[in-house]
């Protein structure tokens, strides 16, 4: 007796582009109820509008922080290459007193070794190494006075950097208090809200949850499920809805799209 060969569904991958309106075959073929689907849809999008509201509360303060934060790193980064340039003037002067201190120490013995020259010859070449150990110090004196000049305004940005670096701190340290403020008050909410999201999105297929976040980001208002607006229009886009798709909507057992905006239209009673 020959066995029955058991087909394999073949899952089609899903595309990041698709809308509500590609996946209606796969939403009416899924193992849940369309309706039942369509009361987790509408449940989770208000889960996620009461999410969107508390984020609003906190305003732009977290990309204000972000700003402060990075500005105040920038900034101490700044300092820090300062000093490894005052390190090296600082080295370069040293350098520079040591070829000054080497320069002396040749002149004195070459002024010495004048005293008993034996021709003009010898004193014409002492007086040459005297005169160039003489240019060779006054270079040095040269570096040192530009090196201790771009050392004084190093550190005058240094100085300047060190205000900035108070004030943003400063700006930071209330901005963070502001926030931690609006946080605390509604963490508790946050959490869960965030349960009962994670809960509902796993009740979910992936194709119909990537449609979901795909219309939900790409909408203003971030409304992917939408209820009936004022009894005969679409609660996205306020378009009117033709009477025969609100029977359907109010049915509840049809995934009904807004032919204008793409968003599914729920009854919401």
């Amino acid at each position: 007796m020959a066995t029955k060969k058991t087909v394999k569904k073949v899952e089609t991958p899903i595309d990041q582009r698709e809308t509500f309106v590609s996946i209606r075959k796969n939403f009416a073929e899924t193992d849940a109820e369309v309706g039942e689907k369509l009361q987790v849809l509408y449940a989770l999008q208000k889960a996620d509008t009461a999410i969107d509201k508390i984020l609003q509360l906190r305003g732009e303060l977290p990309e204000e922080v972000s700003v402060l934060q990075k500005e105040i790193a920038d900034l101490e980064a700044t300092n820090a290459r300062i000093e490894q340039f005052i390190e090296g003037m600082n080295q370069t002067i040293a350098n520079c007193k040591q070829d000054i201190i080497d320069c002396d120490a040749q002149i004195a013995k070459y002024q010495k070794q004048i005293e008993n020259i034996a021709n003009s010859r010898e004193f014409d070449s002492l007086n040459k190494e005297i005169e160039n150990q003489t240019l060779l110090r006054q270079i040095a004196e040269k570096h040192i006075g530009e090196a201790k000049a771009k050392t004084a305004e190093a550190r005058s940005d240094m100085e300047y950097n060190n205000d900035m670096i108070s004030i943003r701190k400063a700006d930071l340290d209330a901005k963070n208090t502001e926030l931690a403020g609006i946080a605390q008050s509604t963490s508790k909410e946050e959490t869960r809200l965030r349960n009962e999201r994670e809960e509902l999105a796993s009740k979910i297929d992936a194709r119909t949850m990537s449609a979901y976040e795909r219309i939900r980001a790409s909408v203003r208002n971030h409304l992917a499920v939408v209820p009936v607006y004022n009894g005969n229009a679409c609660g996205g886009c306020f378009n009117a809805i033709i009477p025969q798709r609100l029977v359907d909507i109010a049915s509840g057992k049809k995934l009904i799209v807004c032919e204008h905006c793409g968003r599914i239209i729920v009854n919401a009673q």
